[in-house]
C-alpha cells in the first residue's frame, strides 16, 4: 500500500518540493484526554504510535499500535489519548484511496498519582479461583460495551458531571490495595452520600445495565455515538436498561458501595473506541481550543 507522506516541523529539512496539508486539531495533546479533528475529505482516520523518522524524513509507526477511529459525515474524528500515549504520535487521514496524509504531533505528559488504599475486602484484592467466573462475565460483557461503535452525534450535545461530590480518586492514577499494586485508575472517582442520585452526562442509549460484578458492582454503560461510552460503576441500584435512550441530566442510579469499594461514590468512566481517558475531558467538548496543524510533503511510502 502507498502513502503519501507528511511530517510536521522538520519540514525545513525536506528535500521534496513542498505540498502543504492541513488538519484541525481540538483540545489538549495531552496524555489521557479527549480531542478532536477536522478532516472533511477524510473518510478513514488511523492513529499510531510513532517509532521514529526514516533518513528520508519519512514517519514509522507500529501498525501493531494503532487504532482506526470513525469519521462523522462532515469529517470530524473524536480521539483518545491514552494514559501512556508516548510522546510522539502519527495521525494518518485517508480520502476513501491508499494514499493518505501522516501529521506527526508531539503529546505532552501527565503526572500520575500512586494511591494507597487499606481496608479492601482481601478478596476483591486477590481474587480467589472461584471468583474466575464473575470476573471474565463482568470483562466479557464490559467488553462488548466499550467495542460498540455506531454511527450517531449524541456526543455533539454536550456533557455535565454525572454527580457532584469530592473527587476520591483522579484518571490514571495507579492504586495500591492493601499493599498490592494494580493496575492504573480507569476512571474518576465522585464522593457522595450513599442513594444520591446519579445522573446521565450526555444523552445517548444504554448499552448496559449490569448487576453484581466483581470490580464494579452494579454499572451503566451509555453509548453517545462514534465509538464514544461514559461508564457508571458502583451503583446502588440501577433505574435504566439495556436499550433505553437517555437525555442529559435523566437519573439512571443511585450512588453505593457495590463491588470493590471501600466507601459510596461514583465510578465514572470514559471510553472511546475501547480506549480509557480522563472522562472531565468531556466537559469542555464544545468548547475546545482549536489549532491548525500543518504537514508538508515528503515523498511517497511503502508498507
Amino acid at each position: 500500500m502507498r502513502f503519501k507522506a507528511i511530517c510536521l516541523i522538520i519540514c525545513s529539512l525536506c528535500a521534496f518540493d513542498a505540498f502543504a496539508e492541513t488538519i484541525e486539531v481540538c483540545g489538549d495533546l495531552k496524555q489521557g484526554e479527549l480531542i478532536f479533528i477536522r478532516e472533511p475529505n477524510a473518510h478513514s482516520f488511523p492513529v499510531y504510535d510513532l517509532i521514529g523518522i526514516d533518513d528520508l524524513q519519512t514517519p514509522k509507526f507500529d501498525p501493531a499500535k494503532g487504532k482506526d477511529y470513525p469519521v462523522s459525515d462532515d469529517g470530524i474524528v473524536l480521539v483518545a489519548l491514552h494514559r501512556d500515549a508516548p510522546k510522539k504520535m502519527t495521525f494518518a487521514a485517508y480520502p476513501g484511496t491508499d494514499a493518505g496524509s501522516f501529521y506527526e504531533v508531539q503529546i505532552a505528559p501527565t503526572d500520575w498519582d500512586v494511591q494507597h488504599i487499606s481496608g479492601v475486602a482481601q478478596g476483591k484484592v486477590t481474587p480467589s479461583k472461584s471468583a474466575e467466573a464473575e470476573i471474565q462475565r463482568e470483562r466479557r460483557e464490559l467488553g462488548r460495551a466499550v467495542t460498540h461503535v455506531k454511527k450517531g452525534d449524541f456526543w455533539r450535545r454536550g456533557f455535565i458531571l454525572p454527580v457532584d461530590g469530592r473527587i476520591s480518586g483522579h484518571f490514571g492514577n495507579q492504586r495500591i490495595f492493601n499493599g498490592i499494586p494494580k493496575s492504573p485508575h480507569t476512571g474518576t472517582d465522585i464522593a457522595a452520600p450513599e442513594g444520591t442520585p446519579v445522573k446521565a452526562s450526555g444523552d445517548g442509549i444504554v448499552l448496559l445495565s449490569g448487576k453484581d460484578y466483581f470490580y464494579t458492582g452494579n454499572m451503566v454503560v451509555i453509548d453517545h455515538g462514534q465509538g464514544l461510552q461514559t461508564i457508571y460503576a458502583h451503583l446502588k441500584a440501577a433505574t435504566v436498561k439495556e436499550g433505553d435512550t437517555v437525555k442529559q441530566g435523566d437519573v439512571i442510579g443511585f450512588v453505593g458501595k457495590t463491588g470493590r469499594a471501600t466507601g459510596p461514590h461514583l465510578h465514572w468512566g470514559a471510553s472511546l473506541n475501547n480506549v480509557r481517558f480522563r472522562p472531565h475531558s468531556l466537559l469542555d467538548i464544545k468548547e475546545k481550543h482549536c489549532k491548525v496543524i500543518e504537514g508538508v510533503y515528503a515523498g511517497d511510502f511503502t508498507e
